[in-house]
């Protein structure tokens, strides 16, 4: 039997070199060998449960020599090595051995004969697990080793205890192994293979388990094959391409769809989300889901459609203080049960500690409404945003500053917003500032629901109810401007935005990328988006390979740390689409040049986050950040989210109209970066953007009836 190592304590378990497969709900961890030996996030999972964490192959007593991982695609890997013998002619490999990989399924085990004498061998799969719920395996918890017992049929092993059950059996053309089980796992074996120059020996290992019964409608992998998005085809910069492409499969494996599914679409369509990232978040959560639809929007509505209900059927309805629920607050996070998730945090299973969900559902339903969801789908849906943006009034209402505040329980999330860690929030000093908060973005988050929730009204017809939303609106945009702009003794411009303001409108100093989400949302005036353009394209900001999450001049700058000095994708990819919406298309098209160069780096694969280091001939390629989650959901999306800002694509499903506002067409040197998309989705029809120099035009065909273009600017 294989000893598995004991698992290190109390500390969260690093993935920079893990190489994952994933099919959301399932996905595996492995190591660059390929042999899974029970260390640290190793293993098979479904449904935040690990099935297996020990998958160890021995060949005559020993591990086979890694020589090669090769990715087949999102949802598996091969694993080649090779086991050599002493006495042989030539230090050739003769024997090889590849492993195939695959979420959800198990893997398929390969042996090929490529020398001249016949090898005959014992190959032995060692196999064990701690049913771990994922929450332990992140906090780096030890859990015991179940014990295994024999199928009844004798053809395989089963672990089962309270909290799930996995089952393993191997089949194929080989003969079925000998099995032996035990307290601390189980072994299948094959005393002995015998392969003459040329033959090979297979067999299939599968891997099913189950997790604690899941609670009625829980999410689940989607019945469907086909992505709720079209497939695009981009000319442009390779790294684009490249970026896209990946992006795009890594989404279809993060997939999930709701079995509560309504009967709304043609052949009642199953609602289809995205995850928000593997390993630790492979589930619905409300932020990420809804920016991972937002960012997808110019590839079609289907996913936004999904994402929508899936949150909507879980609207809050009541007042729940543990839960954090309130009526018309929209899900924070959805999991299979009840967690611990260590230093005091208990989060239920169904979580709606999150102060932004609430708006960006709001305005995720009015964006795809201008990208021309069907307005049957539009008006089911309305009732769920307005009972959301209530919320937000409500909220806002009862905060002594009339701002969207969050006010955490003990025990659940300290921050509430993207930047959740328990440090998200420090000063101009490095010192730690504790909420109850405002945080600039999600006043800029509630300014756009509203003005947005009020155009959809009044193209319904309910002007009373666009006047009230607008004037409240109008309110917040004043307030803001009052109390979240700071005084700048140095840098770029004259004054920054505050990241939040505490109790008794303190602002709480210090540049950091919040300021960047707030272009778009319209929440600033011309001159506000000129100084936060500068600041994001400045170096204390922009490292070279995107934004970094806090000033690199200030004390607790951190290139390492989660909230304070690493680079977010998706937080760069929301800064370009702003710059963009702003025609500030200098400082756009910086960061955009430096997130593709990143992603080069990270094979098109793009992290949650990575290090924070300024670009210097010294740092070739940008930091790992050792336990960031890959892929991640609207890491995944913000290559499409850089699509939409290259072409400037801003559709009015009030005016009929798409906005294309092409970046080369005021930056030259832009040109290079795209040049045309075919399979750019508008109400259902698809259609081809293509651009250019300034002197080659534009070009937009196939536009819905009653639609056009237009070339010039939209107002965010």
């Amino acid at each position: 039997m294989y000893e598995s190592a004991e698992l290190p304590s109390a500390l969260q378990p690093l993935l920079h070199d893990v190489v994952m497969c994933v099919a959301a709900p399932a996905f595996v961890a492995s190591p660059r060998d390929g042999q899974l030996r029970g260390l640290r996030a190793e293993g098979f999972y479904g449904h935040d449960r690990r099935l297996l964490h020990t998958v160890c192959l021995l060949i005559d007593g020993r591990e086979p020599e890694p020589i090669g991982v090769q990715p087949l695609g999102p949802d598996r890997v091969r694993f080649t090595s090779v086991h050599r013998y002493q006495g042989d002619p030539t230090d050739d490999p003769t024997l090889i051995v590849e492993r195939v990989r695959v979420a959800g399924r198990g893997e398929f085990i390969q042996l090929r004969n490529v020398g001249t004498v016949t090898r005959s061998l014992r190959l032995e799969l060692a196999l064990a697990t701690d049913l771990a719920d994922i929450a332990d395996v992140k906090r780096g918890r030890p859990a015991p080793t179940v014990a295994c017992s024999a199928s009844e049929d004798g053809g395989g092993l089963r672990w089962q205890a309270p909290a799930g059950l996995t089952e393993v059996r191997a089949a194929g053309e080989a003969e079925a192994p000998e099995v032996t089980d035990g307290p601390e796992g189980g072994t299948f074996a094959w005393p002995r293979i015998v392969l003459r120059p040329g033959e090979d020996w297979h067999t299939r290992v599968s891997v099913t388990g189950g997790a604690v019964p899941t609670p009625p409608g829980h999410p689940g992998a989607p019945r469907s094959a086909a992505a709720p998005w079209a497939a695009p085809r981009v000319a442009g910069d390779p790294r684009l391409v490249a970026l896209v492409r990946q992006g795009l499969d890594d989404l279809g494996a993060l997939r999930l769809a709701d079995p509560e599914r309504g009967t709304r679409t043609a052949g009642g369509a199953e609602d289809q989300f995205i995850a928000a990232g593997c390993p630790w978040y492979l589930t619905l959560f409300g932020r990420d889901s809804i920016w991972s639809a937002r960012m997808m929007l110019p590839l079609g509505t289907d996913l936004a459609r999904g994402t929508l209900w899936a949150l909507a059927r879980r609207q809050g309805t009541a007042h729940d203080v543990f839960r954090e629920e309130a009526p018309g607050r929209i899900l924070h996070e959805l999991r299979p049960a009840d967690a611990e998730h260590g230093h005091g945090l208990r989060l239920p299973s169904r979580y709606y500690g999150s102060v932004d969900a609430t708006p960006l559902f709001v305005s995720l339903l009015v964006d795809a409404w201008h990208w021309g969801l069907p307005g049957d789908e539009v008006d089911a849906l309305l009732p769920y945003a307005e009972r959301a943006m209530e919320w937000v009034l409500e909220t806002c209402a009862g905060d002594e500053d009339g701002f969207l505040r969050y006010y955490p329980r003990a025990g659940g999330l300290r921050h509430q917003s993207w930047k959740d860690s328990e440090d998200a929030v420090r000063d101009a000093t490095g010192r730690r500032i504790e909420p109850p908060l405002a945080l600039c973005e999600v006043q800029g988050y509630a300014y756009q629901a509203a003005t947005g929730l009020a155009e959809l009204l009044a193209a319904r017809g309910r002007h009373d109810s666009a006047v009230r939303l607008r004037t409240w609106a109008d309110a917040l945009r004043k307030s803001f401007a009052d109390a979240f702009w700071l005084s700048a003794r140095h840098g770029p411009a004259p004054r920054y935005v505050a990241i939040a303001i505490g109790r008794g409108l303190e602002p709480v100093s210090g540049p950091a990328s919040n300021m960047g989400q707030l272009l778009s949302t319209g929440i600033l005036d011309a001159d506000g988006c000129r100084d936060v353009a500068a600041w994001l394209a400045s170096p204390e900001l922009n490292s070279g390979w995107g934004l970094r999450s806090r000033s690199s001049a200030l004390p607790g700058f951190n290139p390492l740390s989660y909230h304070n000095g690493s680079v977010w994708t998706h937080d760069t990819a929301i800064a370009i689409q702003g710059l963009s919406a702003a025609g500030r298309h200098e400082e756009a098209y910086a960061l955009t040049t430096g997130l593709l160069d990143a992603a080069s780096h990270f094979g098109y694969r793009m992290p949650e986050l990575y290090g924070g280091d300024s670009r210097t001939p010294g740092a070739p390629a940008p930091l790992a950040y050792p336990a960031a989650c890959r892929p991640q959901g609207w890491s995944a999306a913000s290559g499409v989210a850089l699509l939409g800002a290259l072409l400037g694509l801003r559709p009015n499903a009030t005016e009929r109209v798409l906005h294309v506002t092409p970046m080369a067409q005021e930056l030259s040197r832009a040109a290079s970066l795209i040049r045309g998309v075919e399979g750019i989705r508008l109400a259902g029809r698809s259609i081809t953007v293509r651009t250019g120099l300034p002197a080659d035009g534009i070009s937009v065909e196939g536009l819905p009836e009653g639609w056009k273009h237009s070339a010039g600017p939209s107002t965010p």
